[in-house]
């Protein structure tokens, strides 16, 4: 498909209502990760091995969706049934998003100006830097802080190619894709012929024995934040940063990534809490229904799966269970996503 026909289909406006919006975009990802876009040397002595782009088959099934364990939005338990569907291995990755790219010249919303009339304020009230094409970027404070517009800025330059800002590292390969809105996420997977998966697929195939402990995941099991956030990370698991697809053992359904390294986007709209009745191949609540107290205002995305900085002291998203709502119109540096197809792509 041309870039024409992908355009015609995804939407440019980036759902920023003010500058104190573009602060609260960023709060929906809270569980965040490290800008310094440095490999620690263990990253390079760790066996991440390479892993077949082609999905595996998810046999449909019935399972208890949801926890009582932690935090309330993951509420109520429920029997919940779904039907067969194949997914993605790992993330998509830089390389896969570079095809993409390269095949349909698309551009991402983080590398287009931003309209100014979208901020609702006189234009000489907007910094500069914020008309700029750009996106939200982890910064680590010098101090400790519970606020998290103390970790958060808009980096102007900050894209999926430059996922660190235009000082720091290009994106690596074999890393997951960062900085895409829903419309570039729809977008890619139109091409590839995929959809994003319904919160009751992600949350099933994550299902793995013994993850729904409430527990942070050895250093050895997946990347999360090992230290006290937001200002030391030890990085015990190798990594301070995304790691590359394929650093950690799969899970039973033979899938990467599943808990830890970047937060991933799924179809359903966000409510603070889920219907117990639907439990039939549930598809999550209408639009008009969805409700993000983080980002009032905004029809959020469930995002699943927590990111690679979750930590005890802050986040503790490392669950399939775990659930927060996600702005769709703004990309960050810790939120990615994966495909499901209804059908073995041929």
């Amino acid at each position: 498909m041309d870039r024409s026909a992908l355009t015609m289909q995804t939407s440019r406006a980036r759902k920023s209502a003010g500058l104190a919006t573009i602060a609260m975009v960023v709060v929906a990802a809270s569980c965040t990760e490290a800008s310094s876009g440095r490999k620690l040397e263990e990253d390079q002595t760790r066996n991440c091995v390479s892993i077949a782009d082609r999905p595996v088959q998810i046999a449909g099934g019935t399972f208890e969706m949801g926890t009582g364990a932690l935090y309330p939005e993951e509420r109520p338990i429920r029997t919940t049934t779904v039907s067969t569907f194949w997914m993605e291995r790992h993330e998509v990755t830089n390389r896969q998003f570079a095809q993409f790219v390269t095949e349909t010249g698309y551009v991402t919303d983080a590398e287009r100006p931003v309209d100014p009339d979208l901020f609702g304020v006189p234009l000489e009230d907007i910094p500069p830097e914020m008309l700029e094409p750009g996106s939200a970027v982890f910064s680590s404070p010098s101090f400790a802080s519970r606020d998290y517009r103390d970790w958060w800025q808009y980096l102007p330059g900050a894209s999926w190619r430059k996922p660190y800002g235009p000082e720091g590292s290009p994106a690596q390969a074999n890393e997951p894709v960062v900085h895409l809105t829903l419309a570039d996420m729809l977008a890619y997977a139109e091409w590839k012929g995929g959809r994003l998966p319904t919160e009751a697929e992600w949350e099933f195939a994550a299902r793995d024995e013994g993850q729904y402990r409430n527990l942070q995941p050895d250093p050895d099991e997946a990347n999360t934040w090992q230290g006290m956030f937001p200002l030391e990370n030890k990085a015990l698991d190798g990594h301070d940063r995304i790691a590359p697809v394929g650093c950690f053992e799969p899970n039973s359904q033979g899938l990467y990534d599943m808990i830890g390294n970047v937060w991933e986007m799924t179809a359903d709209y966000y409510t603070p809490g889920r219907d117990a009745d639907a439990v039939e191949n549930p598809k999550g609540p209408l639009v008009g229904q969805a409700r993000d107290p983080l980002n009032p205002g905004f029809a959020s995305r469930v995002m699943k799966g927590g990111s690679f900085l979750c930590a005890p002291n802050y986040c503790q998203r490392y669950r399939p269970a775990a659930r927060q709502g996600r702005d769709p119109g703004m990309g960050t540096s810790n939120v990615g996503f994966r495909l499901v197809f209804d059908n073995f792509p041929g």
